[in-house]
């Protein structure tokens, strides 16, 4: 069954005006246009084009994974999402408690965690990404450590062990991390790298947020297009500017950590995170053939496979293990026993074992392993 698929990107205040269109080839909104989310989340089902129902009406059961395609052109909030275990004690626990599913203060929207990548396609596709070894932070500091104000997070800065300390000492604030959050800010004037980048770019849309500081402590990751990263759970990040393919468990569990004017419920963030230092979470691809990689984390819910326009044009057969999403992201591809797309159009593929791909297009096919 193929079933073309469409939708409105959300217009969330920091999407940009003119990237999404100017990908799908469509005229701009004339406001912020974020994320097109091309899925069965009741968030924003894709509606079935040419019927009056969405993908919802379509899907037996629960879709797992959720394609977006994503477009920043401000810094988004810093969050993590939770581990499955997590997530269904969380949900039962505010469900017992009275919290309703659309409070404000609501850290579980549903019982399902919400690991997901981000493949980019700007030039570059900027990013914050886990906690790095404290040895780097404390050389990113170096030329500025003499400042009395940077001095005491050089001082609580003694090893990795430390790091659970020091975020819960910076996302608390006060009066020593407001001062330590101007230091730094001007410290950013005088110093450059990417670490220093960052800070400018989050103090010119948060200013005075401890998120500034603390993203001192984190990976400043920049993508190359078709270069991807993994976010598991626990893993603490924000995606700061670019256009890219976002894949994800179909999950509506945010626990944000600054950076943003919505809730932060510090205690249950600090539950949730995983301070352990590890390498910028990069994800290589399989590929199975020339012109076709698959990009295959470390959960069933979701496997991107991309299609280059070398492979569509001698064409090429995906096995599917489950449903799946196809989206053309430029030029036009004919899917076999199915529908052709061209650029920016999208299909629902569900009973197919084999997806046979030929044309000229890129593709991006987001299936399940389950």
């Amino acid at each position: 069954m193929f079933v073309e698929i469409t939708n409105t990107p959300r217009d969330y205040a920091w999407g940009s005006a003119t990237a999404i269109a100017g990908l799908l080839g469509t005229a701009p909104s004339g406001g912020p246009e974020a994320e097109l989310w091309l899925g069965a989340h009741p968030g924003s089902p894709a509606r079935v084009v040419g019927e009056d129902r969405t993908l919802l009406d379509v899907v037996e059961g629960r879709l797992p994974f959720l394609l977006k395609v994503l477009a920043a052109a401000a810094p988004l909030s810093l969050q993590a999402h939770p581990t499955p275990a997590q997530a269904e004690e969380g949900f039962a626990r505010e469900n017992a408690a009275g919290v309703p599913l659309d409070a404000p203060n609501r850290n579980y929207k549903d019982a399902f965690h919400k690991p997901e990548l981000i493949y980019a396609l700007s030039d570059p596709f900027r990013a914050l990404s886990g906690f790095r070894p404290v040895a780097e932070t404390r050389e990113v500091l170096a030329p500025v450590a003499g400042d009395p104000r940077i001095a005491p997070l050089v001082a609580r800065l003694t090893g990795d062990e430390a790091l659970r300390e020091v975020f819960a000492w910076l996302i608390r604030g006060g009066e020593d991390v407001d001062d330590l959050v101007d230091a730094v800010v001007e410290a950013s004037a005088t110093v450059d790298g990417p670490s220093w980048q960052t800070v400018r770019t989050l103090a010119g849309h948060y200013p005075g947020d401890p998120g500034i500081a603390i993203s001192l402590l984190l990976h400043t990751v920049e993508l190359h297009p078709g270069e991807v990263l993994y976010l598991p759970a626990g893993n603490i990040h924000a995606y700061l500017e670019g256009l890219g393919i976002e894949l994800m468990a179909s999950s509506d569990n945010v626990l944000r950590g600054g950076l943003t004017p919505k809730h932060v419920d510090v205690p249950e963030l600090l539950s949730v995170l995983d301070f352990r230092p590890l390498p910028a979470p990069y994800l290589a691809p399989e590929e199975p053939e020339p012109g076709v990689r698959v990009f295959r984390p470390d959960v069933p819910d979701f496997v991107l496979i991309v299609v280059e326009p070398e492979a569509a044009s001698r064409g090429v057969e995906l096995r599917l293990d489950g449903p799946a999403i196809a989206f053309c992201a430029d030029g036009a591809v004919a899917l076999e026993g199915g529908t052709a797309l061209s650029r920016g159009h999208a299909a629902y593929i569900e009973g197919e074992e084999w997806l046979g791909v030929r044309g000229d297009g890129r593709l991006f096919v987001a299936s399940t392993e389950l």
